[in-house]
């Protein structure tokens, strides 16, 4: 009689970095990733407006640690932040760094990865290191906002390792586990500043908007227009398609048309189901962006 299915841990890890303009720069740090055996790439994407890349990539703990420091390291060799100008906040020239549980794996685990290789990116690369979320070391520091207050000329915090001072040119890395979020930024046909950061405070959890709702107004220069940048830290308790609705609606009381929607990184399937089954317009989304799909292309 056959066994069950044994299938190795599986953990994804989507770091930020600052730099979104420079094709050569954010092609290197993915090629550094890659580098790390067992480490598969799913998504890299770069806006130059928020002047940041994303790159998911996901593997064992062992080949998503190792991806993470060559990343991080990569990145402090390339990315000067006394020449980084960008609408999107930050402290670091790898500036957050989330290891998130899928397939196996735990968030204590991913935790103690999160601490691990912060460590390493302290004594090794001089990077003084923040840690976030189920990583962070007290409750204040839990929220990334908090950590990151004050961004890189005049950071709020002191760092967890390292400091006072920042490193002179790659500032801080912030490491931390958190569960699957949904990056999703909504943009508005305006260049109206106001009504994007208008929205936002309607929206988020903070101002006691939506549940589970992260938001922020942001203006996009190169395409003439401003966004609703927000990240959906629990999908099920607030839909993505909720979130949208709610956008539109109150955009329309400004008068203001939606222009269109950007995901960053990938979704789970089930909030792209989910969705769908309630507003016909997500049947369509793309399925390239859904992160089981992405794992399974990959032989994960």
């Amino acid at each position: 009689m056959a066994g069950p299915l044994i299938t190795s841990p599986l953990i994804e890890c989507v770091p930020n970095f600052s730099e979104g303009r420079d094709a050569t720069t954010v092609n290197a740090i993915e090629r550094a990733i890659a580098s790390a055996p067992g480490a598969f790439v799913l998504r890299s994407e770069m806006d130059p407006d928020h002047n940041r890349a994303v790159i998911t990539f996901a593997g064992s703990p062992e080949a998503v640690a190792e991806g993470a420091f060559r990343g991080i390291a990569e990145a402090v060799e390339r990315i000067d932040l006394r020449l980084h100008k960008g609408v999107h906040p930050r402290i670091g020239a790898a500036d957050v760094v989330p290891f998130v549980p899928l397939r196996g794996a735990g968030m204590e685990q991913c935790a103690g990865i999160a601490r691990r290789v912060g460590q390493a990116v302290w004594e090794r690369l001089g990077v003084p290191v923040y840690f976030y979320e189920a990583a962070a070391r007290s409750p204040e520091r839990a929220p990334l906002e908090n950590v990151r207050r004050g961004g890189f000329e005049s950071p709020a915090l002191p760092p967890d390792l390292g400091g006072p001072d920042l490193h002179p040119s790659a500032g801080a890395s912030i490491l931390g586990a958190r569960p699957l979020l949904i990056a999703f930024n909504v943009n508005l046909n305006t260049e109206d500043l106001g009504v994007a950061r208008a929205i936002a405070r309607r929206i988020r959890a903070s101002s006691g908007g939506l549940a589970a709702v992260k938001a922020m107004g942001v203006a996009l220069p190169s395409r003439g227009c401003v966004q609703v940048s927000m990240n959906l830290t629990d999908f099920e308790r607030t839909p993505i398609d909720r979130v949208l609705n709610t956008v539109r609606e109150l955009a329309d009381r400004h008068g203001v048309a939606v222009a269109g929607t950007q995901t960053v990184g990938l979704v789970p399937r089930k909030a792209i189901e989910d969705a769908a089954s309630r507003e016909p317009e997500w049947k369509t989304f793309d399925g390239h962006l859904i992160l089981e799909d992405r794992i399974a292309s990959a032989g994960l």
